[in-house]
């Protein structure tokens, strides 16, 4: 009995070491694997540098044997994007087609992607930039706040104001409503006027692997833009 069990003991021992051993290879894959896939998007992508890669899903080298990967995860910064400081986005690759054999061989031409979608994140600071002076913008609620100094009736005025924003034609546009000008006295007309001044729209460039931008929302650190695409194709 007691030698069945010393039996039972070791066969369980060495499942233990075979599933351990299994796991390392298997996350020593996809550190790899993520390596690789980092400078094949930079190359394929259009980017300027081998961005920041997790695959998720466990284990990995199950993907890898099918050629197909669930969820890529990428962090793109603006640099990576060619893009303004103040730029960034994390994007899923979602449904990545690889044939392990083109790894292997070193020879991927093209990388089939099902669906790709993520969030671009464009800094307050970026977009004060296209309103210049002394401009500060912030999240407020749904909106977003705007300050900035003006000149009204030949004085220099703080103005404050809420806005929304939204998406037109590829740009984003920060609608302001009433201003108010503190504990000045300054007529409503003239604040109306001075008001228009606040209004902004920046121009987004266009991003790689064809994403569209779907919708905008205020975040803590800046405006957050969806973005999506389908059926895209990475080739160099």
């Amino acid at each position: 009995m007691s030698r069945r069990a010393g039996c039972l003991g070791a066969l369980v021992f060495l499942l233990l070491l075979v599933v351990g051993l299994l796991v390392v290879v298997d996350r020593v894959g996809v550190g790899i694997a993520e390596d690789r896939v980092a400078e094949q998007v930079a190359q394929r992508g259009g980017l300027a540098g081998p961005p920041e890669v997790e695959i998720a899903g466990f284990p990995f080298l199950t993907q890898a044997l099918g050629g197909e990967y669930d969820d890529v995860r990428l962090q793109l910064t603006a640099e990576q994007l060619g893009q303004p400081a103040g730029t960034a986005a994390d994007v899923s690759l979602r449904g990545v087609h690889v044939p392990l054999s083109d790894v292997v061989s070193g020879s991927v031409q093209q990388v089939p992607v099902d669906r790709v979608d993520g969030t671009a994140t464009l800094s307050y600071a970026l977009l004060a930039q296209q309103l210049g002076g002394d401009t500060t913008l912030s999240q407020e609620g749904d909106g977003i706040r705007v300050t900035r100094r003006v000149e009204v009736l030949g004085l220099e005025v703080p103005l404050t104001a809420t806005g929304t924003v939204r998406l037109e034609d590829g740009d984003v546009v920060v609608d302001v409503g009433e201003a108010s000008a503190g504990s000045l006295d300054v007529p409503g007309a003239v604040l109306e006027e001075a008001a228009q001044l606040l209004d902004l729209r920046y121009p987004v460039p266009a991003l790689p692997f064809g994403l569209q931008l779907t919708s905008v929302v205020p975040a803590a650190d800046g405006v957050d833009v969806r973005v999506e695409a389908t059926d895209t194709v990475l080739t160099g």
